[in-house]
């Protein structure tokens, strides 16, 4: 795929992405009402094997009931994993009671991209029969195995509508036999951050495929200096955003990934600087002291693209 094919994805702030359980409606007004980007309604992890079915429920009623984008929310839904018998009745019960009012379908343990296909087709072949036209429902997977690890980069290119990939550490550590008991914090047996490398290929797996890249769930609520922290590492990196799994943690990530002011406006000044050489016929400028060029100038628009839709947003 060259960087002429990348499909051109939705725009959509992803800071913060707060994980509801679907066995717990008196939830999600609450998520709905609060800070967060993103919610997703989970029918997987967080839903014990006998509360699968009414879990499924009461996603759809609450998607029906609940006004998700009057609340300025993206609003998705993690089906059961494809080694499931859960799977298919998630994606055709709700998409086809409600599929006009989801956004995304979140796809967990995602390890080889005909797992990805496999949801598009099913997802395909249901708005096609319900006729809807004019909305596509987004497709995100969760890399979080050593199988989806290895094959990152084939998941990334997997399908037209695939929007974002999560690095869902808790698995991944399980699936590598890492020796860990915490869920996203760092070990202090390892010299700095152990879960670093597969960040890092994740993210540039995701930037070469046009998606947003999003760091998954951080264990300790009581701990927010730890939530911050790794919200800055992966923030420092270039992911769009944070998980947040008790809604104390939303502001911290929307803290996080939203430029600060200061961090904006010298990002203007360096567009203004850059436009004011090319009127001169240069193509590098000064400002502060410093040599800034062409690549300067997309580090800037990066920034101020996210403010602006920030500031759309609120």
């Amino acid at each position: 795929m060259s960087h002429h094919q990348i499909a051109e994805k939705p725009r959509r702030l992803q800071r913060s992405e707060l994980a509801v359980p679907g066995s717990n409606p008196d939830f999600f007004a609450k998520a709905a009402a609060s800070n967060a980007d993103y919610v997703f309604l989970d029918l997987e992890d967080a839903v014990a094997p006998d509360d699968k079915a009414s879990a499924r429920r009461n996603v759809i009623a609450a998607l029906h009931d609940i006004d998700w984008r009057s609340h300025n929310k993206t609003i998705c839904l993690r089906i059961n994993g494809l080694d499931t018998h859960y799977m298919y009745r998630d994606v055709v019960d709700v998409v086809e009671q409600c599929g006009a009012k989801l956004d995304t379908i979140l796809i967990p343990k995602a390890g080889v991209p005909g797992d990805i296909y496999t949801v598009d087709a099913l997802v395909s072949g249901i708005e096609q029969g319900l006729g809807l036209r004019h909305h596509r429902i987004g497709l995100e997977a969760l890399v979080e195995t050593a199988l989806g690890m290895a094959n990152v980069e084939a998941l990334a290119a997997a399908s037209p509508r695939l929007e974002a990939l999560h690095f869902g550490v808790a698995d991944y550590a399980a699936s590598c036999r890492a020796r860990t008991i915490t869920i996203g914090g760092l070990n202090p047996d390892y010299p700095g951050d152990q879960w670093h490398a597969a960040l890092s290929r994740m993210l540039v797996a995701c930037r070469a495929n046009g998606l947003r890249a999003i760091d998954g769930p951080f264990g300790d609520i009581a701990d927010p200096d730890g939530y911050l922290a790794g919200a800055r590492r992966a923030a420092a990196l270039g992911y769009d955003g944070k998980w947040a799994i008790h809604p104390t943690q939303i502001d911290l990530a929307n803290e996080v990934f939203t430029p600060p002011a200061s961090e904006v406006n010298q990002a203007r000044r360096v567009l203004e600087a850059l436009a004011e050489a090319a009127a001169d016929g240069r193509g590098a400028a000064q400002l502060d002291g410093r040599m800034i060029d062409a690549a300067s100038a997309k580090m800037a628009e990066n920034i101020v693209e996210t403010a602006n839709t920030i500031a759309a947003k609120t």
